[in-house]
């Protein structure tokens, strides 16, 4: 009989609630999201494009002869003839592994060393349709000389940043590296790090892999690793106006990727190079060996994971591998 009642009771205030109803959300635009790759609102994720990686270094050059030998004799980078990210003819361009291209720009002396760094994407007419609605200006998608869709944008420091997507390799069949066959970072100069930081860190998710400096308490290199991998774009920070051009060569730079940095530079001294710097253990803690192109850009050479503890701050993120 209790339980008679019970049921009674439980349908009597059933009775009087309201029947439930499918109701359609308002789907907020997606620059009203909150930051960060897996921002999500009611059924709706919002995602740019994973972003890998580096895939092209464009740097400036004023001499091709020397230029090309630097890069082809003594890097022993193999030189690209076909899939190349431009035509034959305008630029020379080297691959670091299948994936990875520098290339080189010939044309006047200029300041900032690094014409352009590109970034692996799934897709880049996503990634453009992305940063339309964060309110970034970007161009159309269009397609490079090695088949690549390319979207093009400006940081707000006015660096040109490409996009870049492709369903297979960009350069074929690549005889192995001697050296090194992974770029792990790129990075130049940075006047205003949350400026840069609004862009990279807000916008595209990249995430702080490490920092520090000169000193302990001072920042000058600013480590800004992709969010679906791990190479990084590095800030060089606190570099004066009045910086000579050896200096912002030291600044605007890549960097490659090695396991053991004596045999590099034993290898380096048999392809041709005569050492000027000695290698050195950095702040990071990692061992690097620094070289310098005949405009005076820096190619760093680096270990892939740190020996000792680093300075100023701890690694936030995963280490690139060989």
């Amino acid at each position: 009989m209790k339980l008679i009642l019970v049921v009674i009771c439980l349908l009597a205030v059933a009775s009087l609630s309201p029947p439930c109803e499918a109701q359609e959300r308002p789907t907020p635009d997606i620059k009203d999201l909150p930051m960060g790759s897996n921002r999500v609102s009611g059924d709706r994720l919002a995602l740019h494009p994973d972003i890998t990686g580096i895939a092209l270094v464009r740097l400036r050059i004023t001499d091709m002869d020397a230029s090309r030998k630097f890069y082809a004799d003594i890097l022993r980078l193999p030189q690209g003839t076909q899939g190349c990210f431009s035509p034959q003819g305008t630029t020379v361009c080297f691959f670091v592994s299948a994936q990875q291209q520098v290339e080189l720009v010939p044309g006047a002396a200029s300041d900032d060393g690094v014409e352009a760094l590109g970034f692996r994407v799934s897709d880049a007419a996503s990634m453009r349709k992305y940063l339309l609605a964060r309110g970034v200006k970007c161009g159309e998608v269009t397609k490079s000389n090695s088949g690549d869709d390319v979207v093009e944008v400006r940081d707000p420091e006015n660096h040109r940043i490409l996009f870049l997507s492709h369903k297979g390799g960009i350069a074929g069949s690549l005889p192995p590296s001697l050296i090194s066959n992974h770029l792990i970072h790129a990075g130049f100069v940075v006047r205003d790090r949350a400026a840069e930081d609004s862009f990279y860190k807000d916008i595209l998710d990249f995430r702080l892999y490490w920092q520090g400096g000169m000193k302990e308490d001072e920042t000058n290199w600013v480590a800004m690793q992709v969010p679906n991998g791990t190479s990084w774009l590095e800030y060089m920070l606190i570099v004066s106006p009045k910086a000579d051009k050896h200096t912002l060569g030291v600044m605007n730079h890549i960097s490659l990727g090695v396991s053991d940095i004596h045999a590099t530079e034993q290898q380096l001294i048999k392809n041709g190079w005569k050492p000027g710097e000695k290698p050195q253990m950095g702040r990071d803690g990692k061992w690097q060996l620094n070289l310098y192109d005949p405009d005076d850009t820096r190619v760093e050479f680096m270990e892939f994971t740190p020996v000792q503890k680093p300075c100023c701050s701890e690694f936030t993120g995963p280490h690139p591998k060989p």
